[in-house]
């Protein structure tokens, strides 16, 4: 089972934003494509041991950038979760 709550949950994103927002008990996650929100919730609720409010999720896009002697290519899409943790919870990554 610990082999599937890594492939949905890949790492949490550090960011300005991220920080500022972790004030209001809401932290980013990079999670795989395919994963609900349901997953997302469970897995993060095992792996830190607390407990989610609400969770949005999104896909970011792939960006086009230059590869190769100027031909267009595109960055991976992704999938993003900010998480709003329930009063009196809270991560701390190291």
């Amino acid at each position: 089972m610990s082999g599937k709550l890594v492939a949905i949950v890949k790492a949490p994103l550090v960011s300005e934003k991220s920080t500022r927002e972790s004030v209001q008990r809401k932290y980013a996650f990079w999670v795989d494509l395919k994963a609900n929100k349901i997953q997302i919730k469970q897995t993060l609720e095992k792996r830190y041991k607390i407990k989610i409010e609400k969770i949005a999720s999104m896909i970011i896009k792939g960006k086009v950038k230059r590869v190769r002697a100027n031909q267009p290519g595109r960055t991976q899409d992704w999938k993003k979760a900010v998480v709003t943790l329930k009063p009196g919870h809270e991560i701390k990554f190291n």
